[in-house]
């Protein structure tokens, strides 16, 4: 994680990039851990020789859902942490897009912009990011989606004003 913000300061964020994550390398036995966790073994994530022969990417692709799964790890890795926060969940997505495959062997990474920070109840906030997972010297991006996180906190730290 690489830096701190306070509850007070995210509605300044909002509109900005807040995250831009390393390269992560998704390579041949990423993808068969990810078959065999999903049960998920077509052959474009599987079979190096009959992708590169029966398919246009000339091998194996990630499945979409590991490239998703993936913002987890780069959320951790660059995303400011809440000082408040006791707690952070996931709540889901309102859209998410897979525009372009993920070659094995490819890298692969996030860039986070802070959409919308709402307050729920006395002790939650709503964050809605904009995410895009790149690909390394690719034109079109691997993902977009709209990411929204509940952080928890204690009601005494909630600021005044919110």
């Amino acid at each position: 994680m690489n830096r701190t913000v306070h509850l007070v300061d995210l509605d300044g964020l909002v509109g900005q990039e807040v995250g831009l994550s390393d390269w992560i390398t998704v390579d041949q036995s990423m993808i068969d851990a990810f078959a065999n966790a999903t049960n998920d073994h077509q052959f474009i994530h599987v079979d190096p020789r009959r992708a590169a022969a029966e398919t246009p990417f000339g091998g194996t692709i990630a499945h979409g859902f590991l490239t998703l799964s993936l913002l987890s790890s780069m959320n951790y890795a660059c995303l400011p942490t809440i000082a408040e926060q006791t707690f952070g969940i996931n709540y889901g997505f309102d859209k998410i897009r897979f525009m372009a495959p993920v070659r094995s062997g490819a890298r692969v990474r996030g860039r986070f912009r802070l959409k919308a920070a709402r307050f729920r109840g006395h002790d939650m906030v709503m964050t809605t990011y904009d995410v895009t997972v790149e690909i390394e010297n690719e034109r079109k991006a691997a993902l977009t989606a709209e990411w929204l996180t509940i952080s928890q906190f204690d009601p005494k730290d909630k600021p005044a004003a919110a």
